[in-house]
């Protein structure tokens, strides 16, 4: 059984060989550089780095990102099932059908009391 488990070990030992060697490349490439304030400071594509690192978003912005992750992960939720629809249709009826619908209608109360609170509206 050792033997099934054997390409895997060696899979894991240079990856890890790989990231340890990687990392103690850069470290002493890294000391042996020269530092200078201009190379210690950041890049921002040719600009001097005049204002804060992070601009503030609204939280809207987050808001409507959640959202949409939300309903993105609720779209790949249905693709599975679209994909053995009609096999499961042929062998257990139209439940699968209604379960589906059921999943989309709970999904459109969401998002129509989402879009009633305001979260959409990008003016406010």
């Amino acid at each position: 059984m050792f033997e099934d488990y054997l390409p895997v070990l060696f899979q894991i030992i240079i990856a890890a060989g790989f990231a340890v060697a990687t990392l103690l490349v850069s470290v002493l490439l890294g000391r042996s550089a020269k530092r200078s304030k201009i190379k210690d400071s950041a890049y921002e594509c040719g600009m001097l780095p005049l204002q804060e690192g992070q601009p503030r978003f609204s939280v809207k912005f987050y808001i409507v990102a959640m959202l949409f992750v939300l309903f993105d992960i609720e779209v790949v939720f249905l693709y599975p099932w679209a994909v053995v629809y009609k096999d499961f249709l042929a062998a257990h009826g139209a439940g699968i059908f209604f379960a589906a619908l059921s999943f989309v209608s709970i999904l459109g109360v969401a998002f129509v009391y989402a879009w009633r609170k305001g979260v959409l509206d990008w003016k406010n």
